[in-house]
């Protein structure tokens, strides 16, 4: 969903990848600014780590390709999230370490902004003698940068998450193909990941919309049921 291939911006990211802005992104972005919490600065901070947590996703898939000496056409970003687009076809060995790669950097950003928010709170509490009205502690620079901090912990934990659930063209569906390509067959191995996918498929527009009632935010992703159900027939490699 939201998903486009037509950049309407390009800058250089890092190794020199030229990095891609569909249209589509803008529509996320008024997206979280209609449905902010009345924080502009929240909002803002917000909307800024989430698309440098997707780009650095990204980046981590594209790293993966050029350390195994797999060209970069590009990365694209775009309402739905993005891709890193190969120069050239990976072998399987290949496309797991760079399928992988991706949620491995938001588990590691993760990892990194969850310990270093724990150690501000840490020692933000412990000065709270400071502080004649206790509740101006949580107004604190220190206190604000361990939410900040939490909030990028938490986008990063999320995306990991998001991009590891075994559909396509999410990175748990593209490792479920994979290993189930060890397993088995390839006529298998399709069938088998594209019956799992259509199954999540067919349950994913309810669960958003449950997700949406509870307060959770969403990418604006729904996975193709024909897709999987072509990939079902074994119609798709």
């Amino acid at each position: 969903m939201f998903q486009d291939t037509n950049p309407v911006f390009e800058f250089r990211g890092p190794f020199g990848i030229p990095v891609q802005i569909g249209g589509s992104i803008f529509l996320l972005l008024a997206f979280f600014a209609y449905t902010g919490s009345g924080d502009i600065a929240w909002t803002a901070a917000f909307v800024v780590m989430l698309m440098a947590s997707i780009i650095l996703h990204e980046m981590g898939h594209a790293w993966a390709c050029l350390v195994q000496g797999v060209p970069v056409r590009r990365v694209m970003l775009y309402g739905g999230g993005g891709f890193c687009e190969r120069a050239r076809s990976a072998t399987a060995p290949q496309q797991e370490v760079i399928v992988a790669m991706g949620p491995i950097v938001n588990l590691v950003l993760w990892a990194l902004a969850s310990l270093a928010s724990d150690a501000l709170w840490t020692n933000v509490f412990a000065n709270a003698s400071a502080y004649t009205d206790p509740t101006l502690i949580l107004s604190s620079p220190q206190a604000r940068l361990a939410e900040y901090l939490g909030l990028f912990a938490s986008i990063n934990g999320f995306l990991a998450i998001f991009n590891l659930l075994p559909v396509q063209p999410l990175d748990g569906g593209k490792l479920l193909h994979l290993l189930m390509l060890r397993l088995a067959p390839q006529h298998l191995a399709m069938t088998i990941t594209g019956g799992i996918g259509l199954v999540l498929s067919i349950l994913w527009i309810p669960g958003m919309l449950i997700a949406f009632g509870m307060g959770w935010w969403l990418l604006f992703f729904i996975p193709s049921i024909p897709l999987h159900y072509a990939m079902l027939r074994g119609r798709l490699a």
